[in-house]
This record gives structure tokens, C-alpha cells and sequence, in this order.
């Protein structure tokens, strides 16, 4: 009875596990190139009328650096979707990166930046720096990428 009893709660926390774990179609949806499509999480809308973030280049390598010097990038993007893109947070991998994202809402068809400043004091060699991006958007997570290289000048 005890084994019956713990291969049913074995059971049961398996098949827990494969609910918790199996994706939605829009959770499965990756970001490709420089597009991400998102719900609303405050405010869901169907996905078809969802915004879209369209980055012009996701990543932006700012080629080789001395120490000390600072890099500003602006990483342009445009919705393609539907409904209004909120960006709600943009957050760097450190302290060293710092983004700054719209606060308007961005309407369909329009076009904003998120402006980041990297300082690369303290910092030698190569650099890989992620900002990551908060929206309305589903995936609601996009993440940008700042690279380059930090040399001695000689």
C-alpha cells in the first residue's frame, strides 16, 4: 500500500511538472533577428493585435577602446504592431552600462531610442555588456548587446 501510495505521488508530481513546463505558442516564440511581438501584461490584447519591437540592430560593437573612455549608443527601434509599446524597464548587466529607455508610450508606426552609456573605466579586454528590455511586448524580455574591446593604448 505504501508503494502504491508513493508511485501515485511520484505520479502526480510528474505530471505536475510537465504542466508547469509545457509552453504557450507565444512563449515559444523566440526573438529572431531584431523583432520581438508581446502581449500586454497589464493590459493583454490578442496577439494579433499585440505591439511589436523592431530594433535596427540588436547588437552594436563599438570596436576597440582605450581605458576610461566612454561609449553612448543609441539603439534605434520602431513598432511594427498594433496597439501602443510600453517599455517598462531597461536594466545592464552592470553598473558600468547604462540605459536609458523612453518613458512615452510608443503608437503603432512610430519610432523610438534607447539611449545607453557605456564606461569602460576599470574595465580591460573583451566586453559583452546585455541590456536587458522590459515591455509590453510578448516575449515581454528582448535583450540588446554592447561588445567591443578595451586595449592598452602603446
Amino acid at each position: 500500500m505504501k508503494q502504491i501510495l508513493l508511485l501515485a505521488i511520484a505520479a502526480m508530481t510528474f505530471a505536475s511538472c510537465q504542466q508547469n513546463t509545457a509552453k504557450t505558442p507565444a512563449e515559444n516564440t523566440a526573438v529572431t533577428g531584431s523583432t520581438a511581438t508581446t502581449e500586454a501584461s497589464a493590459n493583454p490584447v490578442a496577439a494579433a493585435d499585440a505591439p511589436v519591437i523592431t530594433f535596427d540592430s540588436g547588437i552594436y560593437n563599438f570596436g576597440k577602446i582605450a581605458p576610461g573612455e566612454k561609449v553612448n549608443y543609441s539603439y534605434k527601434f520602431k513598432n511594427t504592431g498594433k496597439s501602443p509599446l510600453i517599455i517598462s524597464n531597461a536594466t545592464a548587466t552592470c553598473g558600468c552600462t547604462i540605459p536609458e529607455p523612453p518613458k512615452e508610450p510608443i503608437p503603432p508606426g512610430g519610432e523610438g531610442v534607447i539611449k545607453v552609456v557605456f564606461d569602460s573605466h576599470g574595465k580591460f579586454g573583451m566586453q559583452d555588456k546585455v541590456i536587458t528590455v522590459t515591455s509590453n511586448a510578448n516575449p515581454s524580455v528582448a535583450e540588446l548587446h554592447l561588445t567591443g574591446e578595451i586595449k592598452e593604448v602603446k
